[in-house]
């Protein structure tokens, strides 16, 4: 491969604000995994933000790559796969399998998408320092007469339209909007761009904790929802707190420790055989590797109320954001009834031409 950008390189990144702002380039957000594509001729491939090769994991979009994107170039876009009327981020986490025969059948059950919004190189000619309005004209062109599985994200100069599409979009899985400026170079690894995701709170029961790498301090709190059979099911994680706080959290919540597992709403995770049949707290998965994962149980008494962006089936998509103790709340009241649930869109009004049917 001979390209004028060649691999590595980490894409282009945004930052949050909390509204939409006037005089950019916006698109939908999409929710899958960013990827950049590396086409030279024949040759393909396909790499995470963190650089990682993912080609082999997605051999039937390889294909649609090769077949679909010009000879010679390098795209920034995101990989979905869509499930009925909207994207189903479950199903692409499915696709990552170290099994050769599991990828081959899932490349035909569950088949990726691409959606291409920047273009890095085109030819001979790197298009880093090009402002973004010529680099998107250029990938129009290129993908003009494109189809599946390799999609053109709309894009819009309207603010009103971004934010009809921050409105409606969500439905289809998407998860907000994201804006540009026009004139913007590509800048690999720097948050130059700007995201407006969407924010809901719910109020969650902590139900163990994991200590943070630097010591016997607060890492993420464990935070669960009580479903209608009454069982305590796990949604997810609070994270991200400067280190005073996570200090502090420590000695809160110290009360509450449990000496085992032992009598706790969780006490099967301890056993490694439930992790065979659903995502736990104490699991490993392909994405954690050796990363310590082990827990401490807490007494499921205090609850916190927290923002979240959506829900992946039964959980958080990504880590919530702690917003405060919630001392008037018992932690029997905290059950899925209090989520949001957006109105459904259905995903092929997004994209044109229509996805292959699933």
């Amino acid at each position: 491969m001979d390209l004028p950008v060649m691999p590595p390189v980490k894409p282009m990144l945004a930052k949050a604000v909390a509204r939409i702002p006037e005089g950019m380039h916006y698109e939908a957000k999409w929710d899958g995994f960013r990827a950049l594509v590396f086409r030279d001729g024949d040759e393909v491939e396909i790499h995470s933000r963190t650089t990682k090769p993912l080609t082999r994991y997605f051999p039937e979009l390889v294909d649609g790559l090769r077949a679909r994107l010009p000879r010679r170039c390098v795209v920034d876009g995101e990989i979905v796969v869509v499930q009925g009327p909207r994207l189903d981020f479950d199903a692409l986490l499915g696709r990552i399998h170290p099994a050769e025969s599991r990828i081959r059948m899932l490349a035909g059950t569950t088949p990726a998408d691409f959606v291409a919004f920047d273009l890095l190189a085109l030819g001979d000619t790197s298009l880093l320092d090009t402002p973004l309005h010529e680099r998107r004209a250029a990938l129009a062109d290129a993908l003009r007469d494109t189809r599946e599985p390799v999609f053109l994200a709309p894009a819009t100069r309207d603010p009103d339209v971004a934010r009809q599409w921050y409105d409606a979009y969500e439905g289809a899985g998407l998860d907000g909007v994201v804006a540009k400026p026009l004139d913007l170079p590509y800048r690999p690894d720097e948050r130059v761009m700007v995201k407006v995701k969407h924010e809901r709170t719910a109020d969650c029961v902590v139900a163990g904790m994991r200590h943070h790498k630097s010591g016997p301090v607060v890492g993420s709190l464990l935070l669960g929802l009580y479903d209608d059979a009454g069982r305590l099911q796990h949604v997810g994680v609070s994270a991200s707190f400067p280190m005073r706080r996570r200090a502090e959290l420590a000695e809160e919540l110290r009360p509450l420790a449990m000496d085992s597992v032992e009598g706790h709403p969780w006490e099967a995770w301890a056993r490694e055989e439930a992790h065979g049949t659903r995502r736990m707290p104490g699991a490993p998965s392909r994405w954690s590797g050796t990363k310590d994962l082990s827990w401490q149980p807490l007494r499921p008494e205090r609850v916190v109320e927290v923002a979240y962006d959506h829900m992946q089936g039964d959980r958080f998509r990504h880590t919530a954001r702690f917003r405060r103790w919630r001392p008037d709340r018992e932690p029997r009241s905290c059950t899925y009834a209090q989520l949001e649930e957006p109105v459904g869109f259905d995903l092929a009004d997004i994209l044109t031409p229509r996805p292959h049917p699933r």
